[in-house]
């Protein structure tokens, strides 16, 4: 957090202005401001074992450490959700809806490196915390359940067990004496500051929005800093709260909270045992969707126009439908099935309703409901194969090579691909080539400018899928032309040959390319950073883990050292 952003928290605000909330001792988030000042660090793996023989080291003494921040802020979906749970709302408060917008920090939303604390945003915050503030004291049911069971019936006595309780879920770790005593001070402010009739519910509104901004709460806060040898072990809050947020993008709950206080984190078993436990509630679930939702960029089914003279059944509502098909293929493949990249790439079988089983030319009868239908397997594989897949990378009347080529070498092969040239010339024509795959290669085939890149990763990727057109559908003619999908790709150190895109689909999906590469991006979700040099080791031993399925590699993402420990450090404001 920036030096004006600090002040703006420490800033009073006058009875009678948009808000009665007052911090009045300025020193009540003293330390916290100190510890969100943008603070960055290194983490790695010390020698040692693991409960888990392939999960990633870091023996090599001379391998960098990994930088990283000690203080990531809550991203909003983290924050909205967190709010829902901490004041035991029945439904999202929606308030972040209207948050001020985070830059892309890469491929995914809770990148630490992007996640700031603009002015903009901290009013949002006062703005929200206000807001909850009175919708929970207003009820008093909703008030009530923010309060112990065994809370004292005298004022003081009720007022501190409310501190501390609430305090603790806010902050995810008990709140030391000085921090009850200064909220205890905001506390009894309200009965001056706030009106109406209830003393108890002043002070409490007053001391939700002081709890609701900050930093403890919108920042994921490790302030550990005793070192054992070369590490410094993160305490069992701070462990069950970057479980909690990989694997439910939320607070922890209750069990997770009785196992960090019984030092039941305190070990690799330990924390497997809470993982898996996590791993297996539905919240999970959400956690795998919204990552696949970000990696194969369902966001781009929405706003799709097609041709309306050669498509005339495409309609802006098949974008929710492509989207449903990929959450309920995805979760069936990784759930149900127990698969990941390898089922993710290769399983014929999928979900429609009658919209989508027209296009992939299924009979049967189907209605507005979706089934699941198993999938032609000469034509059809895994998601690349896909209708959402395809048809949000083409144009609106025809396949697009380049697009589908690119997004396969950098979302799924992790192929380093250099940014395009500036003022790059569109392809030519369509009708002076007798397909669009004769066109792609006379513009950036091989023996052309784009030979490098386009010839050798981009058009062979792409060209695997000319069989399937701008909406998707299997075609074996491209103007009355046979459609040609064979190529030669570099793969694993050597090229390998294909006819199409099923053959295409089932050697990617042995690749150790291709499961480092999702082993890579399921470490930048999970870590909520950007992988890094260091990250090699970690990489190649995940993609082991990788072949065994996406929940065991998100398993073995909580075995490390480096997940329970950082290195000490200089912090640097």
């Amino acid at each position: 957090m920036k030096p004006e952003q600090s002040r703006r928290v420490r800033r009073e605000r006058r009875p009678g202005s948009r808000s009665s909330f007052t911090l009045i001792a300025s020193g009540l988030l003293a330390v916290g401001l100190a510890l969100a000042g943008g603070c960055v660090g290194t983490i790695g793996d010390p020698p040692g074992e693991s409960s888990c023989t392939s999960c990633p080291t870091n023996p090599d003494p001379a391998t960098p450490a990994l930088e990283t921040t000690r203080f990531p802020r809550l991203s909003h979906l983290q924050w909205e959700n967190s709010v829902q749970d901490l004041l035991y709302l029945a439904q999202p408060a929606g308030l972040s809806a209207s948050f001020t917008g985070d830059p892309l920090g890469g491929i995914f939303d809770n990148n630490e490196s992007s996640l700031q604390v603009t002015p903009g945003l901290w009013a949002d915050y006062q703005t929200a915390a206000e807001a909850l503030s009175v919708l929970v004291t207003s009820d008093a049911t909703k008030l009530a359940k923010l309060i112990p069971s065994d809370a004292p019936a005298d004022a003081a006595g009720r007022a501190k067990a409310f501190v501390e309780h609430f305090g603790m879920r806010a902050y995810r770790r008990p709140l030391t004496p000085a921090e009850v005593t200064g909220y205890l001070a905001v506390f009894a402010k309200g009965k001056a500051l706030v009106d109406g009739p209830d003393d108890f519910a002043k002070g409490a509104r007053l001391a939700l929005q002081a709890f609701l901004q900050s930093p403890h709460f919108v920042y994921r806060v490790e302030a550990s800093s005793t070192a054992i040898g070369a590490m410094i072990p993160l305490s069992g809050f701070e462990i069950a709260t970057k479980l909690s947020y990989m694997l439910w993008n939320t607070m922890p709950d209750d069990a997770l909270f009785a196992a960090a206080a019984a030092g039941k984190l305190d070990s690799a078993e330990g924390v497997l045992a809470q993982a898996q436990r996590l791993l297996a509630d539905d919240r999970a679930r959400m956690m795998v969707a919204a990552f696949h939702h970000q990696l194969f960029q369902y966001d781009h089914y929405d706003d799709l126009t097609k041709d309306p003279t050669l498509f005339p059944d495409w309609t802006p509502a098949l974008g929710a439908d492509m989207k449903q098909e990929s959450e309920m293929f995805v979760e069936d493949v990784v759930f149900a099935e127990g698969g990941g990249i390898k089922q993710l790439l290769t399983e014929p079988t999928t979900f429609v309703n009658a919209d989508l089983a027209s296009i992939y030319g299924l009979k049967g009868s189907f209605d507005s409901k979706f089934v699941k239908v198993d999938l032609d397997p000469k034509t059809r594989s895994g998601i690349l194969t896909r209708i959402g897949f395809l048809a949000s990378n083409a144009t609106s009347h025809e396949q697009h090579s380049i697009h589908r080529g690119v997004f396969i070498n950098r979302r799924i092969i992790c192929a380093k691909l250099p940014d395009p040239p500036n003022n790059v010339p569109p392809l030519p024509p369509a009708s002076a080539f007798k397909t669009n795959r004769e066109r792609v290669e006379k513009h950036t085939g091989k023996g052309t400018c784009g030979e490098t890149c386009h010839g050798t990763l981009i058009n062979p990727a792409g060209f695997a899928f000319e069989h399937y057109g701008a909406i998707g559908q299997y075609e074996d003619t491209e103007n009355g032309n046979p459609v040609n999908s064979a190529d030669t790709y570099p793969l694993d150190g050597k090229d390998v040959s294909y006819n199409d895109a099923i053959a295409f689909d089932g050697l990617i999906a042995e690749s150790d390319q291709v499961h480092a590469c999702y082993a890579k991006h399921w470490l930048q979700y999970g870590y909520g950073r950007a992988d890094q040099p260091a990250d090699a080791v970690a990489i190649a031993d995940l993609a082991k883990e990788s072949r065994k399925g996406a929940k065991a590699l998100i398993l073995a993402l909580t075995q490390t050292q480096a997940f329970r420990s950082r290195i000490p450090h200089t912090e640097t404001p």
